[in-house]
């Protein structure tokens, strides 16, 4: 597999954005993000293009931020972030999240931020930062989750582990 932490490819009207960190189930580097920023920008500007599926490489979706390898509060960082959840969700054409196993903390935030999810059996949702350290989730979960699941649905999830989000969107 390709040393690229995001891969891009297009057919038939489709763009497949691919986080490639398999190893590291797919962990929120810099880099990771500005693949994305880079993966989006190409189908801003590529008319042809009329949905975008986001996915992971490997088993599974993305496991947040790597905490080995992001350094914490730097600008840089803090705008590749930003950006790339901004332009997952200011995306022209229609997102769908192809979750494919663990989408953990950031990576259930950047799932929450396409427009439509799809689990495979094997996906599951984890915001770690709400019941182990009473923290805000993080990549916009605290706004996309109820607008997803409803707000006491979502105020209800603040004492779980695993969140069990319904299957159609």
């Amino acid at each position: 597999m390709s040393e690229d932490p995001v891969l891009y490819s297009s057919a038939s009207g489709i763009a497949t954005i691919t986080l490639n960190r398999p190893a590291a189930l797919n962990a929120m580097t810099t880099p990771l993000m500005l693949g994305i920023r880079e993966a989006f920008t190409r189908v801003s500007d590529d008319e042809a293009i009329r949905v975008v599926v986001l996915t992971g490489a490997g088993r599974g979706f993305c496991a947040g931020a790597d905490l080995q390898s992001t350094p914490e509060g730097s600008g840089d960082t803090m705008d590749a972030f930003n950006g790339a959840l901004r332009d997952v969700m200011e995306c022209p054409v229609p997102t769908v999240a192809r979750i494919n196993g663990p989408a953990a903390g950031g990576g259930l935030g950047l799932a929450l931020a396409c427009d439509i999810g799809v689990a495979a059996e094997s996906a599951f949702f984890v915001a770690p930062f709400v019941p182990r350290l009473g923290i805000v989730p993080d990549m916009g979960a605290t706004w996309s989750l109820p607008l997803r699941v409803g707000r006491t649905r979502a105020l209800g999830t603040v004492s779980y582990t695993h969140l069990t989000l319904p299957t159609k969107v």
